[in-house]
């Protein structure tokens, strides 16, 4: 059984199917990126995972757990074990670097004020902004912003990393670098990554595999390498899109 599993997942939004019969497999460890037309669900199938939403019909599956229709305390369970980076990062302006990378901490587990400051150094020591721990989102870039965020996501040693579009309004080299964090930290700490992405140059350079939505279904799940090799149609605009840039 793959770590996370969507079947035969509807979703529709006043009886409009965004997600229309998803299949997806992901095996723990993996990183993976989803990719799509804007429109395509992509967000809404990042959401799925976590249950933020729920399917109209269809299971999701989080290590055999089905989280559409699992108990409230099966579903605390596996939130626990997941780290959400959101596109806007969701920074709260009134309290500091360090005060927001403690907030999960704070409001799920029991823990000293000793073990959170450690945790929190330790998730801001491995995105490389330690030195930042004092200052308010006001006073950091946007890149460093997304890092503080993505500790956030990690601080309670989950194991599961969602990201929508983490690379949203950085340049390109910013872009890349916050790529390869996440790819690090995937590594690092056995982390099973699922990114949504319009970034396919940062996609190719660091996910194992590429999630193609289109027509609000997988139109193809793949590696980099059979991805670029693909004769399906939609792949191959993607493909030829990344000579211009970012999609």
């Amino acid at each position: 059984m793959a770590f996370i599993e969507f079947r035969d997942v509807v979703k529709k939004f006043d009886g409009v199917a965004v997600l229309d019969g998803v299949n997806l497999k992901i095996e723990k460890g993996e990183f993976v990126c989803i990719i799509g037309h804007s429109g395509t669900g992509k967000s809404v199938t990042l959401k799925h995972i976590v249950r933020l939403l729920s399917p109209t019909s269809g299971s999701v599956l989080v290590d055999g757990v089905d989280v559409a229709s699992c108990s409230e305390d099966e579903l605390a369970g596996i939130r626990r074990r997941i780290g959400y980076l959101f596109q806007s990062g969701a920074l709260l302006a009134w309290k500091t670097v360090g005060e927001n990378v403690a907030l999960p901490l704070e409001e799920s587990l029991d823990l000293s004020d000793e073990e959170i400051s450690r945790r929190v150094r330790g998730a801001l020591e491995d995105v490389d902004v330690l030195s930042s721990i004092d200052k308010y989102p006001s006073e950091i870039s946007g890149g460093m912003l997304k890092r503080v965020a993505l500790a956030r996501a990690i601080v309670r040693q989950t194991d599961i990393l969602l990201c929508d579009e983490p690379t949203s309004g950085l340049d390109p080299v910013t872009s890349m670098t916050i790529n390869n964090l996440i790819r690090r930290i995937n590594k690092e700490r056995g982390i099973t990554s699922v990114v949504v992405t319009h970034d396919l140059k940062g996609a190719f350079a660091v996910a194992d595999k590429i999630v193609l939505l289109d027509g609000s279904r997988v139109a193809l799940c793949a590696t980099v390498e059979d991805f670029i090799k693909s004769e399906n149609p939609s792949a191959r605009e993607f493909v030829a899109a990344t000579q211009g840039g970012v999609l």
